[in-house]
């Protein structure tokens, strides 16, 4: 028995490749990279020396990310299942399948630029020696593991 590829098909298999790439994307952000280095989070916890001050101050942004981050999340989720829709009703590279990536990309930016705004945040708590400290940990979390 053989089975006939339809555009279905090939629909079905892009939506789940963009939607596993999307999804992909935000476990990597989330859960820190292959090298097994601490997220930021857990460096700034756990690697620097915070005063009482600066760990409660840190409780309330990271409180207040995560309230944004979650909208923010929603609304990838939502850009996504719109690229969905609208592959399903073109089931080609139409210019609703093009709108919608551009949601997608909208929303991803968004959420870039809010997670930069709450590094930024974070980092204005800390002391100078702190802040170098964090600054080679976030350099090290954006380039990847560095080879010598």
């Amino acid at each position: 028995m053989t089975m006939q590829v339809t555009r279905r098909h090939i629909v079905l298999a892009l939506l789940l490749a963009v939607l596993a790439g999307s999804l992909g994307a935000l476990a990597a952000s989330q859960w820190g990279s292959a090298d097994e280095r601490p997220s930021i989070h857990d460096f700034l916890h756990d690697e620097l020396t915070l005063t009482p001050e600066q760990d409660a101050a840190l409780d309330r942004v990271e409180e207040d990310f995560a309230a944004e981050r979650q909208r923010l999340e929603e609304e990838l989720r939502r850009a996504n299942a719109r690229l969905a829709r609208a592959m399903e009703e073109e089931h080609r590279y139409g210019p609703k399948v093009s709108a919608a990536i551009d949601d997608v990309h909208g929303a991803m930016g968004e959420l870039q630029k809010a997670t930069m705004r709450h590094i930024f945040a974070m980092r204005e708590l800390l002391d100078e020696e702190q802040g170098r400290a964090f600054d080679r940990q976030i350099s090290r979390s954006l380039t990847g593991p560095q080879r010598e």
